[in-house]
């Protein structure tokens, strides 16, 4: 196989490469993630045909705090490589769903979770959250309980949202680990 960096730089415009565990992973601008992804899809010496996923990352100490990552895998090669673009909560990230017709549910995902808004995307429709909630679960600042809970009225006979109410308060354990009270015999 023809994949290695001297090829790649040539050809597209790459930011940042890594390699680790022989798997290859570039960072590329946001913009240019369509062009990037089809040159890897059908260029005869990369032939990145499957789209194996999509991912979302939070570092909320960085000034774009998200990470996209979009994992490709070359069945005629035998490889797989990482395509990344960074972007920030108010930076919409373009759709690969014209590259890649199974990247809309991933994105539909990320969106659910993250945040993040892919551009040119037409089904952006919420998976994993219900309609009414509030936030994003998987950023890092979402707080552990939620703010609301759903809940089954009997009286009422349906779904009743609620502000979320903890039963007791929380509680701080110092119990000693049993490496800590192991001494030599």
């Amino acid at each position: 196989m023809l994949l290695t960096c001297e090829n790649i730089f040539k050809v597209l415009p790459i930011v940042r490469f890594e390699l680790y565990n022989k798997e290859s992973s570039f960072l590329v601008k946001t913009n240019l993630i369509n062009e990037i992804l089809t040159v890897f899809k059908y260029h005869f010496n990369y032939q990145f045909k499957v789209l194996t996923c999509i991912s979302g990352v939070d570092y909320p100490e960085n000034l774009y705090r998200f990470q996209v990552v979009y994992e490709l895998l070359s069945i005629k090669y035998n490889s797989r490589i990482r395509v990344k673009v960074i972007t920030d909560e108010l930076t919409p990230v373009n759709s690969a769903e014209n590259v890649f017709a199974g990247a809309t549910w991933w994105e539909c995902e990320i969106w659910d979770m993250f945040g993040i808004f892919f551009s040119n995307q037409f089904n952006l429709t919420r998976l994993l959250t219900d309609y009414g909630f509030q936030g994003y679960p998987l950023r890092k600042d979402f707080p552990l309980t939620g703010f609301i809970e759903a809940r089954y009225n009997i009286p009422k006979n349906r779904v009743v949202y609620e502000n979320l109410e903890l039963a007791q308060e929380y509680r701080t354990f110092d119990y000693l680990s049993p490496w800590e009270t192991y001494t030599k015999l």
